[in-house]
């Protein structure tokens, strides 16, 4: 069997989780190779992914671990049968793989929440904005590059209003919605748009206040994505050198308690409303 393509991150995470029991079992490569009947090295490329491994494959590997959760492992093999090519995949040759990894992640959560101290949520972007931003970029940007970004970030909205949209609750600081990056008017409509979003059954906009409590934050753009089980979550930082994905089981705690304190200083969804609809009239 040939090697496959780069994976995505979505794909080595099957591997990094079956890695993870067999280290859990206290079991090595070897071990768990001859329980399998097969070698080392094909153990090695399963956890690598450097092959593609089969739902009832990672059932098998299960058991000899002697994992019983059987939701995780339920889940676990549901992510290896899913070999379906999303939408990112036309951007492969012209974005870099953490974004499309980024998109994937998205598209598959069960539910997104998002803190962002300065800039807007992506998901809720108005292309101006958005575009406004791009320009920003350090080193620059060429036209055609900025406008695969933008197209590419507006393709990722589809998950908030798809037919099964996901549930999404954005905490922002009311930093973010001071910022008028493109302009005042460009400032105001995206502001308009964030109001509009805001009053879709799934979409949750919770406002950190100038004069509120204080509150922990990761620094930078933290976007956290659930899965079917709590032991499939994901983290997403987006750093000044690009979007970094966390899946070890202390950092998602930790991110998960910081999100709970950082919505914990928020106004509530309708006092954020009428705050976020106020800076609006004041631009």
């Amino acid at each position: 069997m040939a090697p496959r393509s780069t994976p995505t991150a979505r794909r080595l995470r099957i591997g990094t989780e079956l890695r993870r029991l067999r280290e859990r079992a206290g079991m090595t490569a070897v071990q768990a190779a001859r329980s399998l009947g097969t070698t080392q090295a094909q153990i090695s490329n399963i956890e690598a992914n450097r092959f593609g491994v089969s739902g009832e494959r990672v059932r098998t590997l299960a058991r000899i671990y002697g994992c019983g959760d059987e939701p995780f492992v339920d889940a676990l093999a549901d992510m290896a049968a899913n070999r379906t090519r999303g939408w990112w995949e036309e951007y492969r040759d012209v974005l870099p793989s953490p974004l499309l990894d980024l998109a994937e992640m998205e598209h598959h959560a069960t539910a997104l929440r998002v803190a962002q101290v300065i800039n807007i949520p992506g998901l809720l972007q108005t292309p101006d904005h958005a575009r406004a931003l791009f320009h920003e970029a350090v080193p620059p940007l060429r036209p055609h590059e900025i406008e695969h970004l933008v197209s590419y970030r507006l393709k990722r909205q589809a998950v908030l209003f798809r037919d099964n949209p996901v549930p999404y609750t954005a905490i922002i600081h009311e930093a973010a919605l001071r910022m008028q990056f493109g302009g005042r008017e460009v400032a105001r409509t995206q502001l308009r748009h964030l109001l509009e979003a805001g009053e879709q059954p799934n979409i949750t906009l919770r406002v950190i206040p100038f004069d509120g409590t204080s509150f922990p934050t990761a620094g930078h753009g933290l976007d956290y994505a659930s899965g079917p089980v709590t032991a499939l979550d994901t983290a997403a930082l987006d750093t000044s050198h690009g979007n970094e994905l966390i899946n070890a089981v202390g950092k998602l705690e930790t991110y998960r308690l910081v999100l709970d304190r950082m919505e914990g200083a928020t106004l509530k969804p309708a006092a954020s409303h009428k705050l976020i609809a106020t800076i609006t009239k004041n631009i």
